[in-house]
Order: structure tokens, then C-alpha cells, then sequence
């Protein structure tokens, strides 16, 4: 019986702390808005593709692709997340409104988008900070990708240069929903 208890104790500090260092328990206030979301509480149990974005970037066409990945598997549980960062050259340099505007005008972007942040080591925002700590790497560039699984778990990380419908990256996300 002491082992029993003393194995459901360690059970449930091990259930604690992971609860306490959930990747995606944080908050950030959606794009050129006051709302803010939590981002487990609203996208937990989803398979997310988590990027860091620029308008002013040689990969900013990519927001096209990002957006038919989240129009194709949205409805298996599938999402994008953008996140708007001037870390690399001033690629971004624009006010919220009007990285918001350029989204959707030009790119007709749906996928949510969120306040602009840093991404680099050493000044990343929290957030970042885990994801770079999950998956090895920091972003290297605007459009590095972060692909995270139902379960909030960083399953890899594609580089800025690799392009949201390459087949890597789509096995990957068809692989996290499952069938």
C-alpha cells in the first residue's frame, strides 16, 4: 500500500508539472485587437502550425500556402498561427492595422493572426522561448515553422525556406490528425 501511495503521489507531481510548463499556456492579444486569447485554452487538442511572420520578406508569399493548409485541414483540427515579427532585418515594420490589412488584402488571410512579438534568442518572447527549447532551434528567419500536436507537444520544426504545402510538411500535419 506505501508504494501504491507513494507512486501516486510522484504521479501527480509529474501531472503538475508538466501541467505548469504547458508550451502553449500563454496569452497574447489577437492582431490589431484587445482581445486576448490563451492560446491552450483556445486551440488545445488542435494540431497547430505556429509561424513567425514578416510583409516585407522573399518568403511573405508563403502566407498564401499557410492559408490553403488552414482552409484544406481546418475542419480536421488543423490551424495556423501567425505571429508577426520585425527580428530580421525590418521585414515588418509596419503598425498591427496595417500588417492586418496587408494580410488580408493581399493574401486573404483568415488564420489567426496575433500581436507582433520577438522571436530571436536572447530576446525572444516567453513563447518562443519554449518553442525554440522544444524543438532545438530558435527561428533563423521570418516563416520558421513550428508544427504542434493535439497533445502540445512540438512534434519538428521546418526552416523559413521550406514551403508550407512541401510534401515534409504536409505528411507531417496529415500524420498529427490522423484519419
Amino acid at each position: 500500500m506505501g508504494r501504491l501511495l507513494g507512486a501516486i503521489a510522484v504521479m501527480t507531481v509529474i501531472t503538475n508539472v508538466a501541467a505548469d510548463n504547458n508550451l502553449l499556456d500563454e496569452e497574447f492579444r489577437r492582431l490589431a485587437s484587445d482581445e486576448i486569447i490563451n492560446i491552450g485554452q483556445e486551440y488545445g487538442g488542435k494540431v497547430l502550425l505556429i509561424v513567425n511572420t514578416a510583409s516585407k520578406c522573399g518568403n511573405t508569399p508563403q502566407y498564401e500556402g499557410l492559408e490553403a493548409l488552414y482552409q484544406e485541414y481546418g475542419e480536421k483540427g488543423f490551424v495556423v498561427l501567425g505571429f508577426p515579427s520585425n527580428d530580421f532585418f525590418g521585414q515588418e515594420p509596419g503598425t498591427e492595422e496595417q500588417i492586418q490589412d496587408f494580410c488580408r488584402l493581399t493574401y486573404k488571410v483568415k488564420f489567426p493572426m496575433f500581436q507582433k512579438v520577438t522571436v530571436k534568442e536572447g530576446d525572444a518572447h516567453p513563447f518562443f522561448d519554449r518553442l525554440a527549447t522544444a524543438a532545438g532551434t530558435y527561428p533563423t528567419w521570418n516563416f520558421h515553422k513550428y508544427l504542434v500536436g493535439r497533445n502540445g507537444e512540438v512534434i519538428r520544426e521546418f526552416s523559413p525556406s521550406t514551403q508550407p504545402y512541401d510534401e515534409k510538411v504536409v505528411a507531417e500535419i496529415r500524420l498529427a490528425l490522423g484519419p
